[in-house]
């Protein structure tokens, strides 16, 4: 299990230089956990793979668990960037159901990796962990922008984090091969079906649905 080191803020770069030297420190550490599994990574070698002192890296990353929270931040970002306002002619619940989708059968295709993440980001304190929060303010930015849910409700703050964790439970689920990739697709899909028929924006059921 990761260990959340002493109670401090990680180093926020600030130059184009600094920003490289973490994007490379973050891609180190995701191909070599990819490899490896997060329990078989080590610090060192996640400094050594990117070219850093090792000083360098715990200034950025205090702990494991700071370093792939961070990964997987990266990881939401790019999920964040395919979240688009729904088209006229779109289902909002398909499209985001197909984002959970796509996302989940990229994750999967890292199986070790996948479960590195998601391990630190369950063992992350927000605390002292900034990435975990941004990484669920993201989420759920996605789901509200794809929604086209522009001022969210408190109910719908509660569906869209309740998909989100299904989502995460199944993941982990899929990671711990007690369900398939199958049985995960149906399952997403319900579980978007049926929360997200209750947003605030959800159009009025006609006389055939009822």
């Amino acid at each position: 299990m990761p260990r959340i080191a002493e109670a401090r803020p990680a180093a926020e770069p600030s130059s184009q230089e600094q920003k490289a030297r973490q994007r490379r420190i973050l891609r180190a550490a995701a191909g070599l956990a990819a490899e490896r599994g997060l329990d078989r990574v080590q610090m060192h070698d996640v400094a050594k793979e990117a070219g850093v002192a090792i000083a360098t890296l715990y200034r950025y990353f205090p702990s494991k668990t700071h370093l792939f929270t961070a990964v997987m931040a990266e990881q939401v970002e790019q999920l964040d960037k395919l979240a688009r306002p729904p088209r006229s002619d779109q289902d909002p619940v398909d499209a985001v159901r197909e984002l959970l989708l796509r996302s989940t059968r990229q994750l999967l295709s890292k199986p070790l990796l996948a479960s590195a993440m998601m391990q630190s980001n369950v063992q992350a304190n927000a605390a002292t962990v900034n990435e975990a929060i941004r990484i669920d303010k993201m989420m759920n930015e996605a789901v509200f922008r794809m929604l086209g849910l522009e001022s969210p409700t408190a109910r719908d703050v509660r569906l869209v984090s309740l998909v989100i964790e299904c989502w995460y439970g199944m993941l982990s689920s899929a990671l711990n091969g007690r369900i398939s990739m199958a049985d995960v697709e149906v399952e997403i899909r319900l579980a978007c079906g049926l929360l997200l028929a209750a947003r605030s924006n959800a159009p009025e059921p006609t006389a055939l649905d009822d």
